[in-house]
């Protein structure tokens, strides 16, 4: 799951970066509404997370920039605008969701939680596809019952394949929720996450669809 955050509080955008970073997304992080919005066009997120307080243009006008073009791309609105009216106009103007600051890390991660159910049309937070089930409330991975202790981007590909069980992702895709702007990828680092995963879950839960990427099939 790729998430955008809009945030110009350096150190707020640090903290959640890394935050939400060790919770199993991959962030990428713009400081002004003109290069959030650059950012929707050129490769939208799976969700946007959008202070309202932006250096070069109120964030509610970056709001209605966004749903222009993606009438359907979950924005959480982050704000010290508390007001009732404040509230509505976000939401009538397209917000998925309105988060006052200051706010415990907890609750926004519940917010995004609920935000992944919408896109995935789940009602719960554990998704399960055969024996493994994967938990995105706890982070935990099971399979036949068995937990299973997973690094970060191992969990991260598991989460993105499960999601989509029965789809095949491009590997441009994968690396897009697996990595942020400027992250190093070595050139066969998706392949020994797929290895990996494998001598974890058994050999044949992860199909290869060659010259394409990989899919999880449908039991």
């Amino acid at each position: 799951m790729q998430i955008l955050l809009v945030e110009d509080d350096v150190e707020l955008a640090a903290a959640l970066v890394r935050a939400l970073r060790a919770r199993g997304y991959a962030v990428n992080q713009v400081g002004n509404g003109r290069l959030a919005l650059t950012a929707v066009r050129t490769e939208a997120p799976d969700i946007v997370v959008l202070d309202l307080g932006l250096p070069d243009m109120d964030g509610l006008q970056v709001l209605r920039g966004i749903r222009a073009n993606e009438r359907h791309l979950p924005v959480l609105v982050l704000t010290a605008r508390n007001s009732v009216e404040d509230l509505v106009e976000g939401l009538d103007r397209g917000a998925d969701d309105y988060l006052p600051k200051p706010f415990a890390m907890s609750e926004l991660l519940a917010r995004l939680r609920v935000l992944e159910r919408r896109l995935g049309t789940s009602t719960s937070s554990e998704i399960r596809v055969g024996e493994v089930s994967l938990d995105t409330a706890r982070l935990e991975v099971r399979c036949d019952g068995v937990a299973i202790d997973l690094p970060r981007r191992e969990y991260m590909l598991l989460k993105a394949l499960m999601e989509n069980a029965g789809k095949v992702l491009s590997r441009a895709s994968l690396e897009s929720r697996l990595y942020g702007w400027g992250e190093e990828v070595a050139s066969n680092a998706l392949e020994v996450h797929v290895h990996h995963l494998r001598r974890k879950l058994g050999t044949q839960f992860i199909q290869t669809v060659r010259g394409v990427g990989y899919r999880i099939p449908l039991p």
